[in-house]
């Protein structure tokens, strides 16, 4: 979809890019990280803040590649960055522990609305 589909006012970065954890792997003492079914990529999420005035919190949009993507900074005194997603894509599920309508975003990669794709040093694409 269309960034603009899904965020026609904007959206703003809130906190890190975060490794996801693999929580079949993982144990107590040793986290390990999420990678992708389909690309063996490792997983990464970031909170977003959507810029429209009625939207209801934030929501988390999951990044793969080997290296950590990086959000542009805060600028004009601002504490959120303003980010835009490339090739992002929405899947609508029902969240089992409410009976809701949900959506889980994921994106190939992050940049900054005015500038080119953040891409990962050695892959060639930001983790998405």
């Amino acid at each position: 979809m269309e960034f603009g589909f899904v965020f026609p006012h904007g959206a703003f970065v809130r906190g890190q890019v975060e490794p996801v954890r693999d929580f079949d792997k993982s144990t107590k003492d040793n986290q390990v990280q999420a990678r992708d079914k389909e690309s063996g990529e490792r997983v990464w999420q970031v909170e977003v803040i959507d810029a429209d005035p009625n939207a209801k919190g934030s929501v988390k949009v999951k990044l793969f590649g080997e290296h950590q993507p990086v959000p542009p900074a805060p600028s004009g005194g601002f504490p959120f960055a303003a980010v835009e997603f490339d090739g992002l894509t929405v899947t609508p599920y029902v969240d089992s522990k409410t009976d809701r309508l949900a959506y889980s975003f994921r994106a190939k990669a992050i940049r900054d609305p005015k500038g080119a794709a953040k891409a990962a040093p050695s892959a060639g694409k930001a983790a998405a």
